[in-house]
């Protein structure tokens, strides 16, 4: 007897052969999978990662600047309007100093994240990134620090960060302002990210699931973003609610479509980046693993100071203590290691970029052996 495969099975093993699915395939996987459609993306996923990275999980000292914005997302607990946020910046001293303790415990990625605070201007974070790169010339630095201008990005890349990472949050221009005031858009951020790219920053973007008025459609144009820009990283997570926004009494963002879209991402784009986001580890205690068993291959725990770890709240019950902390490195080994992965010392490069070097290369060697036959 011959089983007919399901649609999605054939829309899954069509992302496997060619990378792409057009925006109704999507929609279509999305609204109607099954479990055990669910399960083959995650197995299909889990393969193809080990077929590139192998069973490393690469780890990034997450440094949290400042908690101050000047920008009003509706659903983030830091937003300028917000007037119990608790408001902190770190200096040069405190983010050599996490930087420090961060080298020492492993850690060869800094990520720099914060609010969009003018505090923190080029000269001042040119002289902050260069510092890193002579102290620590063998680490990358990766900036979330918003969007900015091109002449920003440029000098920031001049003085030696290697990594950019700018969430788009939702790929549906109408949702977006759902989501932002008026003065937000998605088609600036979306020009920030090809900023970005253009200056050759190994670029990343990403988006909430779950997020209020999200559709299945809004999330399949949130793959279509995906697969047109190929970035060198992905995170994504279930929208989590803060008490002190609009949206506080909304339900977190559900954990097995979060795990069927790293899966996705995973199979569509081989060779990214994919965090294991903290997001979904607040949501759901085994979150950490089960998104690296959906194809993730990135943990970022956190090195910022213990004292304002609390402060820079996206969210209520984010995980910035225990397990997700940098101090519980040891644990985090461990509980990779129960479920077959192991903790690098690495910078953790996108093999994406290397893949190219290597076309290119090849490229050039074949022009050369076919120029010296036609002598």
């Amino acid at each position: 007897m011959v089983t007919r495969m399901s649609d999605n099975s054939i829309y899954l093993k069509k992302l496997r052969d060619t990378n792409k699915l057009d925006e109704a395939e999507f929609i279509q996987l999305l609204e109607t999978y099954t479990n055990e459609e669910f399960l083959l993306a995650q197995r299909m996923a889990r393969e193809i990662r080990e077929e590139i990275y192998g069973t490393k999980i690469f780890i990034r000292g997450l440094i949290e600047l400042s908690s101050y914005c000047v920008k009003d997302c509706y659903y983030c607990g830091i937003r300028k309007s917000n007037l119990k946020a608790q408001r902190y910046r770190l200096n040069i001293e405190q983010v050599m100093s996490c930087c420090f303790k961060g080298y020492g415990l492993g850690f060869r990625t800094f990520v720099l994240q914060g609010g969009e605070d003018p505090y923190y201007t080029d000269e001042l974070m040119v002289e902050m990134v260069s510092e890193i790169k002579k102290k620590y010339p063998d680490c990358a630095i990766t900036l979330s620090l918003g969007e900015r201008s091109f002449d920003s990005y440029q000098k920031l890349k001049k003085a030696g960060a290697d990594r950019y990472l700018l969430r788009h949050e939702t790929g549906s221009a109408l949702h977006y302002g759902i989501l932002h005031p008026l003065d937000q858009s998605l088609e600036k951020r979306l020009q920030c990210l090809k900023d970005l790219r253009s200056l050759g920053f190994q670029v990343g973007t990403g988006f909430m699931v779950g997020s209020p008025g999200q559709t299945d459609r809004d999330l399949a144009k949130d793959m279509m973003i995906l697969q047109d820009m190929d970035p060198e990283m992905v995170g994504i997570g279930p929208f989590v609610p803060h008490e002190d926004t609009i949206f506080r009494k909304e339900d977190h963002g559900p954990v097995e479509k979060t795990l069927l879209l790293l899966s996705l991402i995973r199979i569509m784009l081989p060779r990214t980046l994919i965090p294991s986001t903290t997001s979904l580890s607040s949501v759901d205690g085994k979150g950490r693993e089960k998104g690296i068993l959906s194809g993730a291959n990135v943990i970022m725990p956190n090195l910022s100071p213990m004292d304002v770890r609390e402060k820079y709240l996206l969210y209520n019950h984010k995980a910035y203590v225990g397990d997700e902390a940098s101090e519980s490195l040891e644990n985090l080994k461990v509980a990779m290691k129960k479920i077959g992965y192991q903790v690098v010392i690495d910078r953790g490069d996108s093999e994406t970029k290397k893949y190219i070097e290597k076309l290119n290369l090849l490229c050039t060697e074949t022009k050369a052996i076919k120029g010296v036959q036609n002598v």
